[in-house]
């Protein structure tokens, strides 16, 4: 520990340091005014001021009642620069608390003289020297929290191109004020001037001086003090840490001042209590997300560092690799980060118009129908590219017209936050839906406008994705179709050779037996030939045959009596139902429904059951194919389901299922799938019924009454 003779020395030569440095800028500040370049009189009257305060400080010490006086010129000094500052783009005429307040600060700062002057009169009266210093440190105290606040006014509401200027002057003010608010506030409470903190102020006033210098020869113009974002939350901080310690130091203080038993268990007790905080705190993600929020809005223009949301939102995008989501499950996370959401799904146009599931990503809970949104939502959306804020639309809010396109599911689920559609070139190419961040807050203009951009680069990604994929479709259906022209031009050969030998066999009238049994065996191979050739056809044409009105639960007891006659593992099934009459062809709706449940049967184990049922919705018959196998997610059902040449069966083809639908498609028929890993699958095959054609048909209908049903 230093002596007070040490600090006294220290104190000198620290505050003759400091006279030194400030009567160096007055006389240079002076001259550049002289020879014409721009200094603030206002600026080297408070340096002039600064460098007598603080030769008389080292030369009497800083309890002198002439140090006292030239303290109080010094501050009105600085006071008076502060003013001219904010007079330096007229705000003066529009923020008029700024004259009042320094107005106040100045009287309160003159009452300093007041006061030295009992002082000298009550020298002798212990008591009243108490007091008098007492109001003294009071009122300095008054004074720099003051003209703090001035400060931190006048940088944030500086205009654009008048913050540069007043940048390095406002650090040097809230370094020197700040400074002093601490040395006053320890004063006041050990009820006597710190020899310490009075050393160490000299060297404080040389920091600012060098502060002032920067500023007078940079003028706002080269040297920007622009801290990143993480900076700045690092500095908050170490800012929370030291007002933790400063906590800590006062409460050891106070129970030191308690003494005996009673000091050791509230020293226990605040140490246990505090670990408990910190504990639960900093690990915290909602204190973490709190002082990001904070930050954003008190300390930075912008809410987003644009550059780092840019950076992540392209690693985001740009992942490969066989570890990597798939590109709709990161075109969520890309949208989530920039909001700090913690979930979020991805809807896309189906087929009739409809948005389906396409994605979710960390949202497994959320129930998604499988119409996720009709028709009319999605043109909403394509038409307006409106981002609907879900809060607002359960607090009654109504911008666009929007609350009425909500499905009910997504209003009630208040884990949904925002939803961002994706448009490319005006064209609604997906849907995002926002889960709520773990630190809640409404959606602001910054938002709206980051989400949008961001949206629109997302539905180029992926419209870029759709190109890519149905090229290589074409390519590989380019192939495939050439691989089974040569197929069936063997096949025909092989027919034709085939019928020429039967008609030649019927010159053989010899040996009746021999011609008979040879009539009949060319007659089924060519026969089982054509057919082939007839199936084969179809996958490249996508025509049925001529549909009829066929009962579908008649079609589902067949197949299911078919199954239960050949013993397999899983047994089929079927539900009861009502007769369903509709327009298919049924050689190629039992082709459709053997598929699917030999797919159903073998996603399930052994012994769990297939079930087959029919219902009739609207003008629609509906056949339902229901297992409670291993199911499938919605990528698999998205991406890899329906895509010819994909197959997770060894040996398999991979067209299976994509034939099903174009079967379906081709009979003017509809295919859904509804499916959950873990739980199974429902296949919906959804055909006209026989109804609905009479209905279609009747004269006097109207002109759009096909369209509607």
């Amino acid at each position: 520990m230093h002596s007070p003779l040490g600090w006294t020395g220290l104190s000198q030569w620290s505050y003759l340091a400091a006279a030194f440095a400030a009567m160096l800028l007055t006389v240079w500040m002076a001259e550049r005014r002289r020879r014409g370049r721009e200094s603030s009189r206002a600026m080297i009257a408070a340096l002039a001021l600064t460098t007598g305060w603080a030769l008389v400080t080292s030369s009497l010490g800083p309890e002198a009642a002439v140090t006292q006086i030239f303290e109080v010129a010094r501050n009105l000094g600085w006071l008076a620069m502060v003013h001219s500052l904010f007079a330096r783009d007229n705000r003066h005429t529009s923020v008029v608390q700024v004259r009042p307040v320094l107005a106040v600060l100045a009287m309160v700062e003159l009452l300093q003289l007041v006061l030295v002057l009992l002082a000298i009169r009550f020298a002798a009266i212990d008591a009243a020297t108490v007091m008098i210093f007492q109001l003294s440190v009071m009122f300095r105290l008054l004074l720099t929290t003051g003209a703090l606040v001035l400060v931190h006014n006048l940088y944030v509401g500086a205009l654009s191109g008048q913050r540069d200027a007043v940048r390095w002057t406002a650090l040097a003010l809230a370094l020197m004020w700040g400074y002093d608010l601490n040395f006053y506030t320890i004063a006041y409470l050990g009820h006597t001037v710190p020899l310490e903190m009075v050393a160490l102020r000299g060297l404080i006033q040389i920091g600012a001086m060098l502060l002032v210098a920067v500023g007078a020869m940079r003028s706002g113009l080269a040297l920007r003090f622009s801290p990143s974002r993480s900076v700045a939350f690092q500095s908050l901080s170490l800012l929370v840490i030291g007002g933790y310690l400063i906590i800590m130091v006062a409460a050891a203080q106070s129970v030191a001042w308690l003494g005996g038993d009673v000091s050791q268990l509230a020293q226990l007790g605040f140490a246990f209590a505090t670990t408990v905080v910190i504990l639960a705190l900093v690990p915290s993600g909602r204190l973490r997300g709190w002082l990001n929020v904070m930050l954003a809005k008190h300390f930075f223009q912008h809410r987003y560092d644009y550059r780092a949301e840019w950076q992540r939102f392209t690693r985001t995008i740009g992942r490969a690799g066989p570890h990597a989501q798939p590109l709709h499950a990161r075109v969520v996370q890309a949208l989530a980060d920039i909001t700090d959401s913690a979930c979020g799904v991805m809807l896309i146009p189906g087929e009739g118009g409809d948005l389906v599931l396409a994605a979710r990503w960390q949202w497994p809970t959320i129930e998604v129908p499988a119409e996720a949104m009709p028709a009319a939502t999605a043109q909403f959306f394509e038409a307006r590219g409106f981002i609907v804020d879900l809060d607002e639309v359960r607090g009654g809010t109504d911008h666009q017209g929007e609350a009425a396109l909500m499905p009910r599911w997504l209003v009630e689920e208040h884990g949904a936050w925002a939803i961002v559609p994706l448009l490319h070139f005006d064209r609604l190419v997906g849907l995002v839906v926002l889960g709520r961040p773990l630190l809640a807050r409404k959606l602001d203009w910054e938002d709206f406008d980051l989400l949008r951009v961001v949206g629109q680069q997302l539905a180029s990604y992926i419209a870029e994705h759709n190109g890519q994929s149905a090229l290589l479709e074409a390519s590989r259906f380019d192939e495939f179709n050439r691989r089974i022209a040569f197929v069936m031009h063997d096949i025909k050969n092989l027919a034709s050779q085939l019928a020429l030998l039967a008609r030649n066999a019927e010159r053989h009238a010899d040996n009746p037996a021999f011609r008979k049994d040879m009539l009949v065996t060319l007659t089924n191979a060519a026969d089982k030939l054509n057919a082939l050739l007839a199936r084969l056809s179809r996958y490249g044409a996508g025509g049925v045959q001529r549909v009829e009105p066929v009962d579908a639960s008649d079609v589902i007891a067949v197949l299911a009596a078919r199954y239960a006659k050949a013993g397999g593992e899983c047994p089929v099934h079927v539900m009861q139902g009502q007769p369903c009459w509709i327009l298919a062809s049924r050689e190629t709706l039992e082709q459709v429904l053997a598929h699917l449940v030999q797919n159903a049967i073998d996603a399930s184990e052994a012994g769990m059951a297939v079930f087959l049922q029919t219902r009739i919705d609207g003008l629609s018959g509906v056949i339902e194919i229901s297992d409670t196998g291993c199911g499938m997610s919605a990528d698999f059902v998205r991406n890899r389901l329906f895509k010819p040449f994909v197959s997770t069966k060894a040996g398999g083809f991979g067209i299976g299922a994509f034939e099903a639908r174009e079967l379906v498609r081709a009979m003017n028929g509809r295919l859904e799938v509804e499916s959950r890993e873990g739980l199974g699958s429902r296949f919906a095959v959804r055909l006209p019924l026989v109804v609905s054609t009479a209905i279609e048909t009747t004269p006097g209908s109207a002109p759009d009454d096909k369209k509607v049903a």
